[in-house]
């Protein structure tokens, strides 16, 4: 199960070693020239994480009620994206404390001192959250990958999960029969726009066309019933969530070899220099160091050792 573990600096190392004999090493001058073509339309991230420390810092009173460093004075705002998928989010519903993120965002919020009558949740759109300017959320969890170009507009937290990105097809599409990342070139892709999905669905695939960008994933969904893609790439447990739910005959053909340039890291997201961004980093690492977060993860992420991996 892809997640969150003691072992999550060593995988970054090795992804960044991933990222550096990819780029020394040999291929055609054709995938060289269409990996420049794809990079115009879908740039590399850029930037390094931040990983939980053995041992946490105290959290300190100011990140408690009456700190002064929500923007509600005494009371902790978190925005989602609507809707909230599972198994992130159960039943829509991110005040329940239910699904990763949920059980994640309440595990926070109870870290720092407040309790649900001093927690309320608001929708806001996943490309908005990540747009530079003031915030009206003290952070918001909607699946946002740290990605070092988006710290230019925006604050990451720590890290609290670790995910793959899985190729979603129908039963009887031909993309369904793919062992191999190269067995999609030719292969209709679609990704939610400003995710690392499509960024892995164009640099990890090398498509021969750019993959679809689509406004939300439920209109990938729709693009992906309606043939008008043969493949959605999703991280692992979306993935599998769609082709369970969502599709009548969904499958998931496989996952993206883990660690590697694509390997995604979940954070918060808070307005760029927020004074919160410390405390919501400390409580996250409390909960990595209290082995809440893996916990969580065995709690609410279905395991996916039985999806193959593509090579």
């Amino acid at each position: 199960m892809p997640r969150l573990i003691s072992a999550l600096g060593a995988c970054a190392t090795t992804a960044a070693l991933a990222m550096l004999a990819s780029a020394c090493g040999g291929g055609s001058a054709d995938d060289t020239s269409r990996d420049s073509q794809l990079d115009d339309f879908f740039p590399p991230p850029q930037g390094s994480l931040q990983l939980p420390g053995a041992v946490p810092a105290d959290l300190p009173p100011r990140c408690a009620p009456g700190g002064g460093r929500t923007v509600t004075p005494g009371e902790l705002t978190i925005a989602t994206d609507d809707p909230a998928y599972e198994p992130w989010f159960i039943d829509n519903d991110p005040a329940n404390g239910q699904g990763l993120e949920g059980a994640v965002a309440r595990a926070v919020a109870d870290s720092l001192g407040y309790p649900p009558d001093l927690t309320s949740f608001i929708r806001v759109p996943f490309t908005d959250a990540l747009e530079s300017g003031p915030k009206n959320f003290d952070f918001a969890i909607s699946q946002f990958s740290i990605l070092g170009q988006r710290r230019d507009n925006v604050d990451f937290s720590a890290p609290y999960y670790a995910v793959a990105q899985a190729v979603v097809t129908r039963a009887e599409n031909p993309a369904a029969s793919a062992t191999t990342l190269s067995d999609l070139e030719n292969v209709r892709l679609g990704a939610h726009a400003g995710s690392t999905a499509l960024y892995a669905a164009a640099h990890s695939i090398h498509p021969a066309d750019a993959p679809a960008e689509y406004p939300t994933t439920d209109d990938a969904i729709d693009a992906l019933i309606d043939g008008d893609i043969d493949a959605l790439i999703a991280d692992l447990p979306t993935a599998l969530q769609i082709a369970s739910a969502r599709l009548d005959d969904g499958v998931v053909a496989g996952r993206f070899p883990a660690p590697n340039e694509v390997t995604e890291f979940f954070g918060l997201v808070l307005e760029k220099d927020s004074p919160f961004t410390e405390c919501a980093t400390l409580a996250l690492e409390h909960l990595h160091h209290e082995g809440i977060l893996e916990n969580l993860a065995d709690q609410w992420i279905s395991s996916a050792d039985e999806v193959p991996v593509l090579r």
